[in-house]
């Protein structure tokens, strides 16, 4: 009778050690998923060599001020363009300094989510989905750009945003860097234990969408990657409707792949191939 008694002592220890780090993941779940790091910027004064930078700000449509950059080819347009996606805990500064070699001779936006940077507000799936559709219209309409030429790129975190904006906008092509088929799988691969479909409120299933998207898609991967395993893009790439190439970088890992000169030489032929295609 004292086993018995125990056991189920030890069983409502163990269930409610699981109930408690269950709620605590679900009440974390923003700061885990998103992890904005306060306003710190990355490049302090950033400005491309290559095109005319600006800062910008943007208002979402419940008025939220959003803030980023604007960079322009120092020549007359119309020009391509290009709207960037972050990743996780990532201020995008860095992708105006480095938008000469990774957009040359294009248009880029590259604008903080919601509690990035300088922009107000909280993060949500919602939101930056909503918010990309309204970035990519914004650069869309702008008088030196295309809006017929107008593409997505989206690093990890972001490749989620640039999935859903890509499938709700024409875009021209669709640039995804160590892309996932969905934050819900990830979080069923770490956390196993716990009930994750049920509380987890910020999804980013992109591989329910990747099929509707008619651009044409560049993947980058990770040579390592420990965040955003091979697998879980393995499942993504098998349901994008026009593939142009899968591709690992050499020496690259999560964190630093979007900054090599070898994948920013990648992205900038792919884009520019597409956008400048050789005449017949």
């Amino acid at each position: 009778m004292n086993n018995s008694k125990k056991v189920a002592g030890l069983a409502g220890v163990v269930s409610v050690l699981w109930m408690g780090l269950t709620a605590a993941v679900a009440a974390n779940q923003k700061r885990l998923l998103f992890n904005p790091l306060g306003s710190k910027r990355e490049v302090l004064k950033p400005y491309s060599t290559g095109h005319r930078t600006r800062p910008i700000v943007v208002r979402a449509k419940d008025g939220t001020r959003l803030s980023g950059w604007l960079m322009t080819p120092p020549v007359k347009g119309p020009h391509p363009g290009v709207v960037y996606f972050g990743g996780r805990s990532e201020e995008v500064s860095w992708v105006a300094r480095d938008a000469g070699k990774l957009f040359p001779g294009m248009a880029v936006l590259a604008v903080n989510y919601r509690g990035y940077g300088d922009s107000h507000g909280d993060p949500a799936e919602e939101h930056f989905v909503e918010d990309g559709r309204l970035l990519f219209d914004w650069l869309a309409e702008r008088h030196h750009v295309d809006p017929k030429r107008v593409a997505v790129v989206g690093r990890s975190l972001g490749s989620g945003v640039a999935v859903q904006v890509a499938m709700e906008r024409d875009a021209h092509s669709i640039v995804l860097i160590t892309p996932y088929d969905s934050i819900l799988a990830l979080a069923k691969r770490k956390f196993k234990t716990l009930p994750v479909d049920y509380f987890l409120q910020h999804k980013f299933e992109s591989v329910k969408y990747a099929h509707q998207i008619k651009a044409p898609a560049y993947v980058l991967r990770a040579a390592v990657d420990d965040i955003v395993p091979h697998s879980h893009t393995d499942q993504l790439v098998q349901k994008l409707g026009l593939l142009h190439a899968d591709e690992i970088v050499p020496d690259s890992d999560h964190l630093n792949i979007p900054y090599l000169e070898s994948t920013q030489e990648r992205i900038a032929s792919f884009l520019a191939s597409r956008f400048n295609p050789p005449a017949a």
